[in-house]
């Protein structure tokens, strides 16, 4: 990482939606490249360069703890994950190392790319966060995930999530805190949402 290799980064894979709009059951469940979507997001996030990863669980935990092998990453489980992302984004980062920075991921979306992770890494600057953005049609470039909290920011991030809110007021909030890492080659950054998204999947 740019600022120092005694900084070391923690992932956290928020995995503890329902899917109720994909009508498919947990995403973390789904089928991709011959495995499930969470154990394959995990190891980009691991193979990208993260010390850790921290996956948080919550619909359907034991059908998901059953079917995966998540061994070599500290899972938790939300019991309080019908609340919103805020409680499994506030979950996810108390799990992580005190002095790592947090890249916060989200299991919906399958183009997350290892090389997405090692850029997002390579590019933080202390005291910032770093998110992966992604050219919308008209070229714009827009914010997404992964994203990066600097050690510094990430108890306030973490106080300020509530409900659906994960880092979204956070953000709002310090919008001068915020480099974007241009990830448009890699991905569009799509989330899995609507049964026509899941082509994603490939």
């Amino acid at each position: 990482m740019a600022d120092s290799t005694e900084r070391r980064t923690t992932a956290v894979l928020l995995a503890a939606g329902a899917g109720t709009r994909l009508g498919r059951g947990a995403k973390a469940l789904l089928p991709f490249r011959g495995r499930t979507l969470v154990e394959v997001l995990a190891g980009v996030l691991f193979d990208g360069g993260c010390r850790e990863v921290v996956i948080v669980l919550g619909a359907d935990m034991a059908k998901v703890r059953d079917a995966t092998d998540l061994t070599p990453y500290t899972v938790i489980e939300n019991p309080d994950w019908h609340s919103g992302m805020g409680s499994s984004f506030r979950l996810g980062i108390a799990a992580a190392a005190a002095d790592d920075h947090v890249l916060i991921a989200l299991v919906d979306q399958p183009g997350l790319t290892k090389e997405t992770v090692a850029r997002v890494l390579a590019a933080h600057r202390p005291g910032r966060v770093t998110a992966a953005a992604y050219r919308g049609p008209d070229g714009t470039l827009r914010r997404g995930h992964p994203l990066l909290l600097d050690v510094a920011l990430r108890a306030e991030a973490a106080e300020s999530a509530t409900g659906d809110a994960g880092a979204r007021l956070f953000l709002q909030a310090h919008p001068e805190l915020i480099d974007l890492v241009d990830c448009s080659d890699q991905s569009g950054g799509e989330d899995l949402d609507t049964p026509d998204q899941l082509r994603l999947l490939g």
